[in-house]
């Protein structure tokens, strides 16, 4: 039988292994997600409400406990775990509040004597989640998902399998019927057969664009709804009237955040003319100062990625971009030692004939592009395949206006770095996926949205 491990990516040591589902294993599961949601579905939106709120208290009351989890099997700082934990709470607390009011029957005008829209559920929903944010990304599915009366099934990334287990026990402790929140500890290769079986009524997927072409094909050719958040290289536009202060400091955050793992991180820092070597300056200097080491630690600021594998998969993107021509102003090497650690690092003069120019880079490496006005650094920041989150700089109104119409990104967010709101709907354009998360747009994802019309 095949097993999955849990590796603490800051030392290299093997935490622990499961063994994956067997077919019978997998076929319970499946039957007990159908056999609950019939009632399920029917449970008021009181009673959905009360458990989410408990799910949120089981978070927030054992928020180190998880946090640990997440750091030692992905790396991010504990610091920054604890936080996801509590973000997670802060969705379960917004839906369990707002659900039954984003699925409220809507009154419309036609010939009938009435007509309105009822939001009714699908069933079993599949969500295959990455490794990044192993909380966040399956509770802001979970949350919303629940709440409409769907039942959850979750595939997660084969390096997490402590925190799919923790996420289950959650759901179970916080009171939800057995077969609500179901974890499948099962590989890639069994997705397929997953999405092709009757009782799965939909996906969603968030990871990289190979895995989300290859589920929404799955789920193509039997008819079935998908949401796809894939992949990032957002832009973080610098123009000459912005707190240039406040840009840098922010863009240091903007870029480290998850130590640089992270789909809407700012990728690449498109800073005119005017103000492009102060930026640099302060820039690099601030990157440089980072601490990078063990993830527990309360004085890190940048731990390990998430493997050995990632980590030389960035750095074999650096090298090609050097060999392309361009500058590494600070960092640019992996860190000698075990775990997969790699340090804060600046590149400049990367150029569109560098693969790396229009790849997404998922660690802390940042990738700098002078424009001499406007019309640059739209076209600058649009070059990419992706259209995921991007970030404005400036105090002019007019620019303003044009790089919130004009930027291909699924989010503006101005003088401010991007981040996710369980209060404002989630997702990109192009490459980066399509459908929404999160708000009102992210819970009616997957519902049936019924006409109903009285004669």
């Amino acid at each position: 039988m095949a097993t999955m491990s849990s590796v603490n990516p800051a030392t290299g040591d093997v935490l622990a292994r499961f063994d994956e589902l067997s077919d019978a294993e997998l076929e319970r599961k499946l039957a007990r997600a159908t056999e609950t949601f019939r009632t399920w579905r029917r449970r008021p939106f009181a009673d959905r409400s009360a458990l989410m709120t408990r799910a949120a208290d089981v978070l927030q009351g054992r928020r180190e406990h998880w946090g640990r989890i997440v750091t030692s099997e992905m790396g991010k700082t504990l610091r920054s775990a604890i936080g996801e934990v509590e973000k997670c709470a802060a969705a379960c607390r917004f839906y369990a509040e707002n659900a039954e009011r984003f699925l409220a029957d809507e009154e419309l005008r036609s010939s009938a004597t009435r007509s309105f829209v009822r939001y009714l559920p699908l069933g079993p929903v599949l969500a295959v989640m990455p490794w990044n944010f192993p909380f966040w990304q399956v509770f802001r599915f979970a949350a919303p998902g629940l709440m409409a009366g769907n039942v959850g099934l979750l595939k997660h990334a084969s390096n997490v399998p402590q925190s799919a287990l923790a996420i289950e026990e959650i759901f179970r402790e916080a009171g939800f019927p057995e077969g609500c929140f179901q974890t499948l500890l099962v590989g890639s290769s069994r997705v397929q057969r997953i999405v092709e079986d009757d009782r799965v009524k939909a996906a969603t997927l968030t990871g990289s664009e190979a895995a989300g072409a290859a589920v929404a094909s799955a789920c193509g050719r039997v008819i079935k709804k998908t949401v796809l958040e894939l992949g990032g290289s957002d832009p973080f536009v610098v123009m000459p009237s912005a707190d240039l202060d406040a840009a840098v400091k922010t863009a240091v955050a903007a870029r480290t955040v998850n130590n640089g793992q992270s789909c809407i991180a700012a990728k690449r820092f498109v800073v005119h003319a005017a103000v492009y070597d102060r930026f640099e300056r302060a820039f690099v200097e601030r990157m440089q100062a980072l601490r990078v080491g063990d993830p527990m630690a309360p004085d890190t600021d940048v731990g390990p990625l998430v493997s050995v594998r990632e980590r030389d998969k960035l750095v074999a993107q650096v090298e090609s971009a050097v060999k392309g021509g361009a500058r590494v102003l600070c960092g640019g090497q992996p860190l000698p030692g075990k775990g997969a650690f790699y340090p804060p690092t600046v590149l400049a003069g990367v150029t569109p004939a560098s693969p790396s120019y229009r790849e997404e880079i998922f660690g802390p490496v940042a990738m700098l592009f002078r424009v001499e006005n406007l019309e640059q650094a739209i076209a600058v920041a649009n070059d990419v395949p992706f259209g995921l989150g991007s970030s404005i700089w400036t105090n002019e109104p007019a620019e303003r206006e044009r790089l919130v119409n004009e930027l291909e990104a699924g989010a503006t967010f101005v003088n401010a770095m991007v981040a996710s709101d369980p209060r404002l709907p989630f997702g990109g354009v192009k490459r980066s996926g399509y459908g929404r998360e999160l708000a009102k747009e992210g819970i009616r994802e997957f519902v049936n949205v019924k006409t109903v019309s009285i004669a």
